[in-house]
């Protein structure tokens, strides 16, 4: 039987990320050049790690995030109000059948890998990982004499 082309449900497939990826050179590009005029842009660097194509590839989900972490949201708003200009721009440097709506989301997953580090750190948890690495041994070695 031949391989199936498929992607596991809810993964992305290859093209997904291959033209992901190329949304998000650009669109990192376009937003380094400082020359959106909105005014909730001035001066905030934008990193963009992760553009995610719908199957379709009409919808790009730009997940930014402003250097410092200020003002996220206003950010975030500022860059879907100025979204046609900057896939005015996409469209001038990328040949897609179909130039993908931008649609621009705050990326936390870093905030959400510092709570739960620091839930991982809690003296409650440790309490807990302690409790369950001394009940380990007491069952390994309870049965021998």
């Amino acid at each position: 039987m031949a391989p199936s082309n498929r992607t596991p449900a809810g993964m992305p497939s290859q093209r997904q990320l291959r033209v992901g990826e190329l949304v998000r050179k650009d669109v990192s590009d376009i937003l380094s050049r400082g020359t959106l005029s909105d005014p909730s842009l001035d001066g905030v660097i934008i990193s963009v790690p992760e553009v995610r194509m719908t199957p379709d590839l009409r919808v790009a989900t730009c997940l930014v995030m402003p250097l410092g972490g200020r003002d996220g949201d206003k950010v975030v708003e500022g860059l879907n109000r100025s979204a046609r200009v900057i896939r005015r721009e996409l469209a001038r440097r990328l040949t897609m059948k179909f130039m993908p709506d931008l649609r621009f989301v705050l990326d936390t997953r870093f905030d959400d890998d510092d709570r739960i580090t620091t839930l991982l750190n809690s003296d409650d948890v440790r309490r807990d990982l302690d409790d369950e690495d001394g009940d380990d041994d007491a069952h390994t070695d309870g049965g021998r004499d």
